[in-house]
Order: structure tokens, then C-alpha cells, then sequence
């Protein structure tokens, strides 16, 4: 009798199988996908913070004033205290400054962008300026992935003192360095 042997024996497909789920947790550990997701969600916020920023100086180069000021001619001062880039941040009337900067207002960013940033699934944006001639107005958030906190931590000057801050910013590192194995936020100007 003639035998045949085309094909693969079960235990053959089974050595193949077993080798191809090894070599599958070696890769998916070795990328991290969790850290992935998080570390993309942290680029999406700091894209949000640069144009929100964005946002507030072409207001200024626009009309003069910052958002957060009713006009350039009433006397107030040019701060915005340390809080949740939200519908409360107003101009001490009822404007809301993100409705200043969306399409109600001067179009500076899109009536959806603001309504995301302020969602309540969305990564929380802070705002502050200590409203001294000179000072930055910051945006920061909490960092998702571990690379944005240990750079956050970095710019903190590796202490919870804060004293890598810039000068202006200085006044908030107790919530900004929570220390180096903590989600620490990152802050842009």
C-alpha cells in the first residue's frame, strides 16, 4: 500500500501554535499597550493645551485684552487663578472665555473644541497666570503615561519644591510635583 502524507500532524500544529503565543506576550509586553494608549491620550491633551494657548494669544493680538478681561480699558488685574479650564472661567460678567474664543465669540477654536475640553470623560485642563507684567499664562493636565509624568517630574526639578518651575508658575508645585513615581502634571506655555 501506498501511504500519503500531505500535511501536518496534530501535534506539529500544535508546537506552531504554542511557539506563536509566545512569540505574541514577548511582543505585547515588550510594547506595552496600556502605556501606549495613555501615552497617546497625553499627546492629545498637550496638542489641546498648545491650542487653547494658541487661542488666548490671538485673542490678545486681536482685540488687545486677554479673554479673561472684559476690555482693555477696565482695571483688572491680568491673572487667572489656578482652576479647571471650564464653563466658571468668565471675564467677571456672565461671558464665559470659552465662549469668547469659540465661534460665539471671536472663532478663535471651534464651539466642539471647547465643548471636548470640557467634557466629562476628558483629561482635565488647569489654567493659571499670576498676573505679574511679563508672566506666561500655563495650561497644564494630569499625565496619563508614565513618560509624561517623568518628564513633568523632570521639569519640576525632581522635587516637590518645584524649583525647575519657571518663576511664574512656581506658586502652584505642590499640585503640579507630586513626586516621581506620581502622575505628575505637565504644563505648557
Amino acid at each position: 500500500m501506498k501511504k500519503l502524507s500531505s500535511g501536518f500532524t496534530l501535534i506539529e500544529l500544535l508546537i506552531v501554535i504554542a511557539v506563536l503565543g509566545i512569540l505574541a506576550v514577548a511582543v505585547l509586553s515588550a510594547i506595552n499597550p496600556i502605556e501606549q494608549i495613555n501615552r497617546s491620550r497625553d499627546t492629545g491633551s498637550r496638542s489641546d493645551a498648545e491650542q487653547l494657548l494658541g487661542a488666548i494669544d490671538r485673542y490678545y493680538a486681536t482685540m488687545g485684552f486677554y479673554p479673561w478681561r472684559q476690555s482693555p480699558t477696565v482695571p483688572v488685574s491680568e491673572a487667572t487663578t489656578w482652576a479647571k479650564v471650564d464653563a466658571t472661567w468668565t471675564d467677571g460678567t456672565a461671558a464665559t472665555v470659552l465662549n469668547k474664543l469659540s465661534a460665539v465669540g471671536t472663532g478663535e477654536v471651534k464651539t466642539s473644541f471647547t465643548t471636548r475640553i470640557t467634557g466629562a470623560t476628558y483629561n482635565t485642563l488647569y489654567k493659571y497666570n499670576r498676573g505679574t507684567s511679563g508672566d506666561s499664562t500655563y495650561i497644564c493636565f494630569p499625565s496619563q503615561s508614565s513618560s509624561f509624568a517623568t518628564e513633568a517630574w523632570i521639569r519640576c526639578g525632581s522635587a516637590t519644591s518645584g524649583t525647575g518651575l519657571p518663576v511664574d508658575l512656581q506658586p502652584n508645585a505642590a499640585t503640579i510635583c507630586l513626586g516621581a513615581a506620581l502622575k505628575n502634571l505637565s504644563c505648557l506655555p
